[in-house]
This record gives structure tokens, C-alpha cells and sequence, in this order.
């Protein structure tokens, strides 16, 4: 499975990284070589294309993490497509105050979810809440900078 992690030059951004000590803003799953799934404030979980992400992006990374089953957890993210975006569940990790909502997401919540349903449980699935880039960046896997 591969994780792209990204961050913009725009005060949303800067304000993600700030509050959560994080070197990147944003992850998103990517499905093959230009897919990606990712959770996204104002848009919900959206798909999208990588090569659009990086254009956006001041920079970024992938991460690369082996899964059991690739494709359940790739099944499960397409099955998030639609849900909202969640702002509380943000807004709480600021605030440290738990207002996660089940049916909306934000994008490192959506992405450790993702990594569970596929076999790779590297958190505790009831702090996936407080989940941010950064505590996936912090992952011992394979990364490589590609922007």
C-alpha cells in the first residue's frame, strides 16, 4: 500500500502542521499510480489524482507499508466515497476532546481505518480519532520524497 503525504503553501495547511507538530498537512491512499482516496475538509472523502495532489502540493512524500490484504483495505476506502468530512473530530484533536464522528472522516483517521481493515493495525483503533499525518509519517516504513 502506498501513502502519499503532502502540504501547501495556504494557511489551512500551515495551521494543520502547526496545532499537530506535523511535517506534512494531508495523506491520502494512492489506489495505483495516478488514484488516490483521501479525506478532504470541504469535500469529504473524495477520489482524485495524484499527479492534481502534487501539483498542489509545496511538498510531498510516499510511504511505502505492506498490507495482508491489499484488497480489503482498498475495498473499504472506496466503500468511504461520499462521507464527509470531519470537522469536529479536527477540531477535537486541537482541542483534545474526542468529537469524532462515525460516519464522517479526516484524512490520517480515514487512512489508519484503511490500514486496519487490511490487516496492518499499527494503532489502537479507538485512539484513530487523535490520528494525525504525522503519526503515520512516524511509521518504520520505506518513504521517499517525490516533491
Amino acid at each position: 500500500m502506498k501513502l502519499l503525504f503532502s502540504r501547501r503553501h495556504h494557511l489551512g495547511s500551515w495551521l494543520i502542521r502547526f496545532i499537530t507538530w506535523s511535517e506534512y498537512s494531508h495523506v491520502d491512499l494512492v489506489l495505483d499510480d495516478d488514484l488516490l482516496i483521501g479525506a478532504i475538509a470541504g469535500e469529504g472523502v473524495v477520489l482524485g489524482k495524484v499527479n492534481d495532489r502534487l501539483a498542489k502540493s509545496s511538498k510531498a512524500v510516499m510511504m511505502h507499508i505492506p498490507v495482508k490484504e491489499l484488497d480489503v483495505s482498498e475495498a473499504f476506502a472506496i466503500g468511504q466515497l461520499g462521507k464527509q468530512y470531519d470537522w469536529l473530530g479536527v477540531i477535537g484533536i486541537g482541542l483534545k476532546r474526542n468529537w469524532q464522528e462515525d460516519d464522517k472522516w479526516s484524512c490520517a483517521e480515514l487512512v489508519a481505518s484503511i490500514l486496519a481493515a487490511g490487516g496492518k493495525r499499527p494503532f489502537d483503533s479507538k485512539y484513530h480519532h487523535r490520528i494525525t499525518p504525522q503519526h503515520l509519517l512516524s511509521l518504520n516504513f520505506e518513504k521517499t520524497r517525490i516533491k
